[in-house]
């Protein structure tokens, strides 16, 4: 699904940002490079080539799991992909700081979240907030 999500995002023009690493991230970071999109991965770490082989631009933050506010802040709509605490935490920076925030088979905290079942319901979401 995160795979499906990332073509669907780059197909639209929107750039992926996100953890960098592995499970979710790669899956989303690889849908949008088979569709010519751009990614960028905020790293936990201090080592570039920890990203995972389909991130552009590697950002080394040395930051641990406080990469997460950063992220968040750089997006301008959050899509939480299934989860665990990271991406539960992501969610609750974003509600806190009045993110728009679309979910797919994700943690159900608010109301706030738009849920949506497909890659491309999100991306329909996901537009009305940038237009």
């Amino acid at each position: 699904m995160a795979e499906a999500l990332g073509k669907e995002l780059a197909r639209n023009g929107f750039t992926i940002i996100c953890g960098g690493l592995g499970g979710v991230m790669e899956g989303a970071c690889k849908g949008a490079k088979e569709a010519g999109g751009l990614t960028i991965g905020v790293l936990p770490g201090e080592q570039v080539h920890d990203a995972n082989p389909f991130v552009d631009v590697p950002i080394a933050t040395g930051m641990g799991i406080g990469r997460n506010i950063v992220i968040v802040r750089t997006a301008q709509v959050v899509v939480a992909v299934d989860g665990s605490f990271g991406t539960l935490a992501e969610l609750a920076f974003a509600l806190q700081l009045n993110k728009p925030v679309v979910g797919l088979e994700t943690w159900d905290v608010s109301e706030k979240i738009v849920k949506t079942s497909t890659p491309v319901e999100a991306v329909n979401e996901i537009i009305k907030y940038v237009e």
